[in-house]
């Protein structure tokens, strides 16, 4: 039986060079990113054993040092290298990142991308798990 089930990672606060005008091609700026990984846990939850387990923070270290040595012109980009860094764990069944630039626009709190990505497209359940946690 497969156990469908969510890590969430969130606000993730990190500073990377992000945008193409010159002021952000100069200073490093605030990015906030959250993420969902879905993966069949029925293992994990079974023996209790971290072999068995989802490393989410291997996964999390990876992201963080990739968005901290980089730059990145759009939101887009980043948001996929995320998605790429989830899915590169064969225990992934899908993954969905929001990543915030904060104070992108004058009178917005932040300006934000949401991307998601999943092994079997017509896998609806695993579409709505992705997306409404």
């Amino acid at each position: 039986m497969a156990l469908r089930s969510l890590i969430r990672v969130t606000n993730l606060r990190l500073r990377t060079f992000i945008g193409f005008n010159d002021e952000e091609r100069e200073k490093k700026q605030d990015v906030v990113v959250n993420m969902r990984i879905a993966y069949d846990a029925a293992k994990a939850s079974a023996s209790d054993s971290v072999e068995n387990a989802l490393d989410y923070k291997k996964i999390t270290k990876r992201v963080i040092g990739h968005v901290e040595e980089n730059r990145f012109l759009l939101l887009e980009k980043l948001s996929a290298d995320i998605l790429d860094i989830a899915m590169a764990e064969p225990a992934t069944q899908g993954a969905w990142v929001e990543v915030d630039k904060p104070h992108a626009l004058r009178f917005a709190d932040s300006v934000s991308m949401v991307q998601m990505v999943q092994r079997d497209d017509s896998d609806p359940s695993l579409t709505r798990l992705l997306l409404n946690s």
